[in-house]
């Protein structure tokens, strides 16, 4: 009975794991699709595009952890939008590499609403 409940938890850590990596893949899939169809929104490198999508991901959880909003463009409607527009601008000051104007980030929020609504998957955790 004890080794049912070490394998479920084993099971439920490794299901976590595979979702938090799912989830930052994704993530800099569609920051990457949003930087090139952005004008104005540019990452440097893989390696900002790699931090970039850790921040966003971080900022996001903390926004949906602390206010309950989903920052996302289609999450919560307008407030959801606005939301994902500041997190495009506010991740430039925490990425080297990483540059936004707030118009494209206004664009970069339609943009990746857009995109992530597009790509199949489940990026809730």
């Amino acid at each position: 009975m004890a080794n049912n409940q070490e394998n479920v938890n084993s099971n439920n850590t490794t299901s976590m794991f595979g979702q938090v990596v799912g989830r930052l893949v994704t993530a800099a899939i569609v920051l990457a699709i949003t930087a090139f169809f952005t004008p104005g929104f540019a990452i440097n490198n893989i390696w900002s595009l790699a931090i970039a999508a850790i921040v966003l991901t971080i900022i996001d959880y903390l926004i949906v952890k602390f206010t309950g909003l989903d920052a996302t463009p289609f999450g919560k409607g307008f407030v959801g939008f606005i939301l994902a527009a500041v997190t495009l601008y506010i991740t430039q000051y925490f990425v080297a590499g990483y540059s936004i104007s707030w118009i494209a980030a206004i664009i970069g929020a339609v943009i990746y609403g857009i995109v992530d609504y597009i790509i199949p998957g489940e990026q809730k955790m």
